[in-house]
């Protein structure tokens, strides 16, 4: 056998051994994951439960060239069959919709793997930590994939702020507005409408749980600041609609600050425009999703100035999230990646003892998680009882 054909399989056997529940044929979120997991070439997907359907789960492992007796009708089996194989996964990552995040994620908790969690969470906060309790009490680790903070600027303005070059923050601003929701499109059967406008499958939030975690995981991760207390008006526009499809929040930090966030998915004219906006004492920072590799730098009394990915200006967490030299476009399928690619060190490290990477990752976890959950359900109480404040009385300190 040729050196390089050694080389090529030691390569292939050092690579962590992941599964996936979800994400069969037709499923976009599904690939996303795939190509993430690919990208660094530290994963090899050997598994999968890819479908409820039993004949499409078949069809989609064939498709991915899985061994036919690791392409599975249903997780419960696979995560048993799993745990009990010498070469069985290591990580699964779990792609279905809201409502089916709890259940598979606990079995394979209780199996003792690591486990990647499209967001939200769950679909209730009484999951959320129950969730926690159990990847405590198995040693096992986990990441919701809030893929946003895996962009080098946003990185970039998390080290920017910790490092007090804003000053004490004041204030904050994030918004994620979408308009593909605008029409009663989940009555035409398509299926990523139908199933994000049914409270059953979503959860008790529409576009507040679909985008609107993602704009308050941004804020709490970028200021390093929590909320501690929100006010919501939350709308359906669309005759008919079960869920919201714009949410504007009030929010309160823990240091003082004050902040809005805006989620819509009825604001004609926008794609996908996910930008927040930090202001402390002494410079304001902006980040938009749709011009990822900038970052707007407002010190007081001086010229703004603009920040850009791949150059000398930016900080090392900044630079370790970057692939590609400055001017070429990166964005979301690499910041997808970077959350594998970190998560992919935390198992390293979990397997050595080494609990330094595990504490310092960037990686969102189940706090994340689950302040994502009770961000959500804190608002509908909020909404519901007439716009009224309500705490989010979680945090780090309950949890540990």
């Amino acid at each position: 056998m040729s050196k390089q054909c050694n080389q090529s399989m030691n390569n292939e056997q050092s690579k962590i051994r992941l599964g996936m529940v979800g994400g069969g044929q037709g499923a976009f979120i599904g690939e996303v994951h795939r190509i993430a997991a690919r990208l660094d070439n530290r994963y090899q997907l050997v598994a999968g439960a890819l479908s409820s359907n039993p004949d499409r789960a078949k069809e989609s492992a064939a498709e991915l060239g899985l061994a036919q007796n690791r392409g599975y009708d249903d997780f419960v089996t696979m995560a048993a069959m799993e745990s009990a194989r010498e070469d069985g996964i290591e990580v699964v990552a779990i792609v279905t919709p809201n409502h089916l995040h709890y259940v598979p994620a606990r079995a394979f908790l209780e199996a003792g793997i690591h486990v990647i969690c499209d967001k939200p969470l769950t679909s209730s906060l009484q999951d959320a930590r129950a969730l926690q309790q159990v990847a405590r009490q198995h040693d096992v680790l986990f990441a919701v994939t809030y893929n946003y903070s895996g962009y080098p600027m946003v990185r970039q303005a998390r080290e920017m702020i910790a490092a007090g070059e804003l000053g004490s923050i004041r204030l904050v601003q994030v918004e994620y507005p979408q308009d593909w929701l605008s029409t009663d499109l989940e009555s035409s059967g398509q299926k990523q409408a139908s199933w994000r406008t049914d409270p059953l499958q979503a959860g008790a939030g529409g576009s507040l749980g679909d985008i609107g975690t993602h704009a308050f995981q941004l804020a709490e991760f970028v200021t390093g600041l929590q909320v501690e207390s929100i006010l919501a008006d939350l709308n359906s526009f669309v005759p008919g609609r079960r869920l919201d499809d714009n949410a504007q929040v009030l929010l309160r930090f823990d240091n003082g600050a004050r902040g809005c966030l805006w989620a819509s998915q009825v604001a004609v004219g926008h794609e996908n425009g996910l930008r927040i906006r930090v202001y402390g004492e002494k410079a304001g920072l902006e980040w938009f999703q749709e011009q990822p590799n900038q970052l707007r730098f407002s010190p007081l009394g001086d010229a703004p100035r603009v920040l850009t990915r791949g150059s000398s200006v930016v900080g090392d967490s900044a630079a370790q999230a970057t692939r590609i030299p400055g001017g070429h476009p990166e964005g979301f399928l690499e910041a997808f990646a970077n959350l594998y690619r970190d998560f992919a060190d935390m198992v390293i490290a979990h397997r050595n003892g080494d609990a330094g990477v595990i504490e310092n990752s960037l990686v969102p976890d189940l706090h994340a998680g689950v302040r994502g959950v009770e961000f959500v359900e804190a608002a509908v109480a909020s909404a519901n009882s007439g716009n009224t404040w309500k705490s989010l009385e979680w945090n780090r300190s309950a949890a540990d």
